[in-house]
């Protein structure tokens, strides 16, 4: 089954790196969904919830401050200024 290799990162730390079914995020123009096999893309980010959906089929919310999500063969980074994860651990500018 094709997946994606994920990287989130924030200004001072990476907060999630793994493979990954699905991302969404907050893009501009309104949210952005990746699936394996889409097609470049780089897209800037407003503040939201990036959504990660590992291949173990388990949800990752991260509310991010602005940045940019950049798809290149099944290869997504997404880079914010800020990031605050479920798990509670927080990151500022």
């Amino acid at each position: 089954m094709a997946h994606l290799e994920v990287d989130l990162v924030a200004a001072d730390r990476k907060v999630w790196s793994g493979e990954a079914r699905m991302v969404s995020a907050p893009a501009a123009d309104g949210e952005i969904g990746i699936l394996p096999g889409h097609a470049p893309v780089l897209a800037v980010l407003h503040p939201g919830a990036v959504r990660i959906t590992p291949t173990d089929g388990s949800v990752r919310h991260v509310e991010v401050g602005s940045g940019f999500l950049s798809v290149d063969d099944d290869r997504v980074t997404v880079v914010v200024d800020s990031a605050q994860d479920g798990a509670g651990a927080a990151s500022t500018r």
